[in-house]
C-alpha cells in the first residue's frame, strides 16, 4: 500500500505550469482528472486541500499584459482578474463531482503572526469538518515583495504544518528528486526516498526550471525541512499526466521524504517554519554544545549580532563557520543584543538600563536544527 493511499489528511500543491497553459488558459481537462482523483479520496474519507498557483498566469492573458517579468503593481492587477476567473474554475469543476469548495488566500504574514496563524488554521480545521475541499492560494494582491511567500511549495508545506496533515504532495513538471538536474546532466540518479534531509541532500537542488512557475527544487526541499518537521511526510510528484494522484497510489514514480522523529510541538512547528528570519546570531562552540544538549543560548555565548530585528522576532543561530545551528524567537532587539553579547547576566542593567531575560533565546523559543 502506498503512503498515499494511507493518508487521513493530505495537502496537494499544483503549480502554474501545471494548470495553466502557455496562451494562459486553464486546462480543463486536466483540472478535471485531478478532481476525479481528489473525489475519489473523498469516497475514502481522506480530507484534501489544495494549494493552487495560476492567478497571475490566468490574470495577465485576461488584462493583456505582454510576456516576460511584470512589475509588483502589475502582478497584483493580474493576480485580482486571474484569481476569480481561478476560483470559478475550481468551484465548477469541484461541484461537478459533488464536493463542497471553499477559497482562502494567505500571505506570509498570516503564517508569521500568531494570532492570525491560529485563525487560518480554525477556519481550515472548520471547513474539513464540514466537508468542503479548501482551495489556497498566497494572496498576492495585496502581498509585496518583502512579505510574500514566493513560492507555493513552501506555502503548502506551512498549510500542512499548520493543520497537522500527515502528507504533503508537491506535483511538478518533474518526477522527484535527483543528484543532480536532468535537464541537463545525463548522469543525474533518481532518488526515490529521503529519509533524512542532509547537505548532500540539500546540494542536488537546481535552479528553477519552469518558465511559467517561481518554484524550483530549492523550494521544494524548503519545504520539505518545515514538512518534516512537523511530522508530515512530502512527495515530489509528476503532476502532468492525468490523473496523477491515481497514478501515484498505483506506485507511479515520486520521490517520498520521510519525517525521522516525531513532530515538534505546535509552537516550535510555528518556529521553524518561519520563513523569513529578521537577522542572525553567531555563537561559539561551547554555545552550540550547550544547545544541542537543550539548553537556552545566552548573550555570552553569542559573538556576532547581524540585521534590524526586535524583540519577539526570528533569527538565524548559526556556528563561527556559518553552519546552521537552529532558528528562534529573540528576547532582545539587535540593538541591545550587541550591548550584551559576550557579557554575564549580572552586567545587562548596567549596559541597558533594564534587567531583561537571562537567556537571548530562551530554548522553549528555540528550534535546533536537524
Amino acid at each position: 500500500m502506498t503512503p498515499l493511499a494511507t493518508a487521513r489528511r493530505l495537502v496537494i500543491k499544483i503549480g502554474s505550469s501545471l494548470l495553466v497553459d502557455a496562451d494562459g488558459e486553464i486546462d480543463r481537462v486536466w483540472l478535471n482528472a485531478l478532481c476525479d482523483d481528489i473525489a475519489a479520496l473523498r469516497r475514502r474519507d481522506q480530507q484534501v486541500i489544495v494549494v493552487t498557483s495560476g492567478a497571475v498566469a490566468v490574470g495577465r492573458r485576461h488584462l493583456g499584459l505582454a510576456s516576460g517579468p511584470l512589475r509588483l503593481d502589475e502582478k497584483q492587477a493580474a493576480a485580482a482578474a486571474g484569481q476569480i476567473r481561478l476560483a470559478h474554475v475550481y468551484e465548477e469543476t469541484l461541484v461537478d463531482h459533488h464536493l463542497k469548495v471553499a477559497q482562502l488566500l494567505l500571505t506570509l504574514d498570516d503564517s508569521e503572526n500568531r494570532r492570525r496563524y491560529l485563525n487560518a488554521r480554525n477556519t481550515l480545521e472548520t471547513l474539513l469538518r464540514l466537508g468542503a475541499v479548501p482551495v489556497i492560494n498566497e494572496n498576492d494582491t495585496v502581498a509585496t515583495q518583502e512579505i510574500r511567500f514566493g513560492d507555493n511549495d513552501r506555502l503548502a508545506a506551512r498549510v500542512a504544518q499548520m493543520i497537522g496533515a500527515d502528507t504533503l504532495v508537491l506535483f511538478s513538471d518533474i518526477d522527484g528528486l535527483y543528484t543532480g538536474n536532468p535537464r541537463v546532466d545525463p548522469d543525474a540518479r533518481f532518488i526515490p526516498e529521503v529519509m533524512e534531509m542532509t547537505p548532500e541532500i540539500e546540494a542536488m537542488a537546481g535552479d528553477p526550471g519552469s518558465a511559467m512557475g517561481s518554484g524550483g527544487m530549492v523550494t521544494k526541499l524548503q519545504a520539505a525541512r518545515i514538512a518534516l518537521a512537523a511530522g508530515c511526510r512530502m512527495a515530489i510528484a509528476p503532476g502532468k499526466p492525468l490523473h496523477p494522484l491515481k497514478t501515484m497510489e498505483e506506485g507511479g514514480r515520486c520521490t517520498w521524504f520521510h519525517p525521522a522523529e516525531e513532530p515538534l510541538t505546535a509552537r516550535k512547528q510555528w518556529i521553524a517554519g518561519s520563513l523569513k528570519p529578521q537577522g542572525t546570531l553567531v555563537v561559539d562552540a561551547g554555545a552550540r554544545r550547550a544547545l544541542a544538549k537543550g539548553g537556552s543560548l545566552l548573550p555570552a555565548g553569542v559573538v556576532t549580532v547581524a540585521g534590524d530585528f526586535q524583540k519577539g522576532e526570528a533569527v538565524v543561530v548559526v556556528g563561527r563557520e556559518g553552519q546552521a545551528v537552529g532558528v528562534g524567537l529573540t528576547a532582545y532587539s539587535a540593538e541591545d543584543a550587541k550591548h550584551i553579547i559576550g557579557r554575564k547576566s549580572g552586567d545587562f542593567e548596567t549596559l541597558l538600563g533594564y534587567r531583561g531575560p537571562d537567556e537571548i533565546i530562551h530554548r522553549d523559543d528555540l528550534v535546533i536544527a536537524p
